[in-house]
């Protein structure tokens, strides 16, 4: 039986299996993600942490570092060997928690404990599961967000590095935006599922919505430690 043929052309036995493992391995990530991260908040030295974003030069390196290493695991996440799938959907969960380590030390150290990011995690998996309800129930056709999502990111990078070098703060409504646009990027990729992958390929598909994810929860988080300031 071929296992390369798209989602779109396969039975309907296929295409559930197709969407089952995909959603179990985005769980898995998740999964894996707080694993890592905890490890990390309790071996990490504050130091260590503190110096990723003491100056405003290394957090970009940080960050253009890790954009780097995102393209090269979600290349290996789509590669034909399963092996190096999951090599690629293993390190990409590594980096994120690598990039998410400031933002939740700072936010399990001066708000209340655990709650705002148990929180903002309840709110991230709600909106997630909101959005992909609306994208596979909907027979509308979200392929003009693509336009859409591709000039917000650009716009959002530059923001953000422009933030970074001239030391201005970007503000509440920045991070509204890029909930916004974390959410119209799940609604497209969810929608575009069987367009864009083939049956064995629902390692690569889980980490680009694992990836989604993570952004909706960084600005979500972001958003409720403002509030708590």
């Amino acid at each position: 039986m071929m296992t390369d043929v798209l989602v779109a052309h396969s039975t309907d036995v296929e295409k559930a299996s197709f969407y089952k493992k995909t959603y179990l391995h985005v769980a898995l990530a998740i999964l894996a993600f707080v694993g890592v991260e905890t490890v990390l908040l309790q071996t990490v030295p504050a130091e260590t942490i503190y110096m990723m974003i003491g100056q405003r030069y290394s957090w970009l390196l940080v960050l253009g570092v890790f954009w780097l290493a995102s393209y090269l695991a979600s290349k290996w996440s789509m590669a034909q060997s399963r092996s190096t799938q999951y090599l690629g959907l293993g390190f990409y969960v590594l980096l994120q928690a690598v990039i998410f380590l400031p933002m939740m030390y700072i936010a399990m150290d001066y708000t209340d404990g655990g709650e705002v990011i148990f929180q903002a995690a309840t709110l991230t998996i709600a909106m997630f599961a909101g959005i992909s309800a609306v994208a596979f129930t909907s027979k509308r056709d979200f392929s003009f967000l693509r336009n859409i999502i591709t000039i917000g990111g650009f716009l959002a990078l530059g923001l953000i590095v422009a933030g970074m070098i001239f030391g201005f703060n970007l503000g509440l409504w920045f991070s509204v935006g890029m909930v916004i646009l974390a959410s119209a990027t799940i609604l497209y990729q969810t929608s575009k599922l069987k367009d864009s992958y083939a049956t064995n390929q629902y390692v690569g598909a889980s980490l680009q919505l694992f990836a989604s994810i993570m952004l909706l929860f960084w600005y979500i988080l972001r958003i409720l430690m403002s509030r708590r300031s």
